[in-house]
């Protein structure tokens, strides 16, 4: 069995949890250390069951309380070498560890499966973590699917997926021009519609539970992300993850 949950999703901040009954680990650390510390103990999560953190890129919503985290806790936490030569010199951690896009990292009877994608960060990665024959996906910052998302994603039996903006909400509403674009490029964002067609197509017969991810506070909500997925309820369970809080532990 693993389980997996959301601690926190947005522009204001991610981390997530995969685990099994052995260990778990976190793919960013993107509020205040004494956040994490309070969500987990919401989630009944132990910090010594976490045996590993992970870093996707150096952006502050996905590191800024991973340096206070691993001083106060020990716990090994892992970049690649950009991601912490980029890092916001307060965020890095005096302990880390190094991968290169491509490893596989064993942590207890846990594969995290390490692969580059596209965004606006110095050497951006998702991952794919895998046990016992089952694997949960890391997801989100995405500015168009690239050959490692689609290849990691089809082997996943459930994700946490980014679907960040609805396209009219973006270009009607308030960000400058140049942010707009920066979104809705190919390193920025994901929008619901780019999301539905990337799962729609690639995700296998296997594929249980969608965890919608990353959504935006300005250009979109969780009525038009459901709507827009509501096609795919029947192939698999579809959730959306809080911008402000845990969502529920979930089993697979």
């Amino acid at each position: 069995m693993i389980k997996y949950c959301s601690i926190a999703s947005g522009s204001n901040g991610n981390c997530y949890y995969v685990g099994t009954k052995s260990e778990g680990v976190l793919v960013d650390v993107g509020l205040t250390a004494k956040q994490i510390f309070l969500r987990m103990a919401e989630l009944h999560i132990e910090l010594n069951h976490i045996k590993a953190i992970f870093i996707s890129h150096e952006h502050a919503d996905h590191m800024k309380g991973v340096r206070v985290f691993v001083k106060k806790t020990g716990i090994p936490v892992y970049f690649s070498k950009k991601t912490f030569e980029n890092a916001w010199n307060p965020f890095r951690p005096l302990n880390y560890r190094l991968f290169t896009p491509g490893d596989i990292i064993q942590i207890g009877d846990i594969q995290v499966h390490t692969f580059k994608k596209n965004h606006d960060a110095s050497d951006p990665c998702s991952f794919r973590i895998e046990s016992n024959g089952k694997s949960i996906g890391v997801f989100t910052d995405i500015g168009e699917p690239c050959d490692n998302v689609t290849a990691h994603f089809a082997q996943c039996h459930s994700a946490f997926f980014e679907s960040n903006y609805d396209e009219e909400m973006l270009w009607a509403g308030k960000y400058p021009y140049h942010l707009k674009k920066r979104v809705a490029s190919n390193v920025g964002h994901l929008s619901n519609k780019q999301a539905f067609d990337f799962v729609s197509q690639i995700a296998s017969v296997e594929f249980k539970h969608l965890i919608l991810s990353h959504l935006s506070g300005e250009n979109n909500t969780h009525e038009k992300v459901l709507s827009c997925f509501e096609p795919l309820s029947g192939r698999f369970g579809i959730d959306i993850a809080s911008r402000s809080g845990v969502s529920e532990m979930f089993e697979l």
